[in-house]
């Protein structure tokens, strides 16, 4: 019985993890972290970018999992290899108003940007 409800757990917690995890969203401020890859996640994972002006990623890879070590997103068209312990600098051009994925080729590690309208972002800043 205890075996049982432990695999449940586990079911359970990978669900949440994969699925249904939604970490908070760091604003800008026109300055951009530091997105650390470590431990199988991006820290921060959400981040929310003003539209229409040019923005830069800077991602570190903590991690030398093989799964870390590339970077795409996708609807841009953007695939970028990252090097264990140094920071790699990704420029995204102006982007309309939306949600643009990012993760490791598998997508184990996963990301997103939130492009919001100028309007609304201009008082976002980034949180704790």
């Amino acid at each position: 019985m205890l075996i049982n409800l432990l695999g449940l757990a586990l079911i359970v917690a990978i669900i949440w993890w994969f699925w249904l995890y939604k970490p908070t969203e760091k604003g800008s401020d026109g300055s951009f972290p530091v997105i650390i890859v470590e431990n199988g996640v991006y820290i921060p994972s959400r981040i929310a970018i003003p539209s229409s002006q040019e923005a830069q990623l800077v991602f570190l890879r903590k991690d030398a999992s093989p799964c870390a070590g590339t970077l795409l997103i996708p609807q841009l068209d953007i695939s970028a290899e990252l090097p264990v312990g140094k920071q790699t600098r990704i420029t995204l051009p102006p982007l309309t108003a939306g949600t643009y994925d990012f993760s490791c080729q598998m997508q184990m590690y996963r990301g997103e940007l939130n492009v919001k309208d100028d309007a609304l972002s201009r008082g976002a800043s980034y949180g704790d």
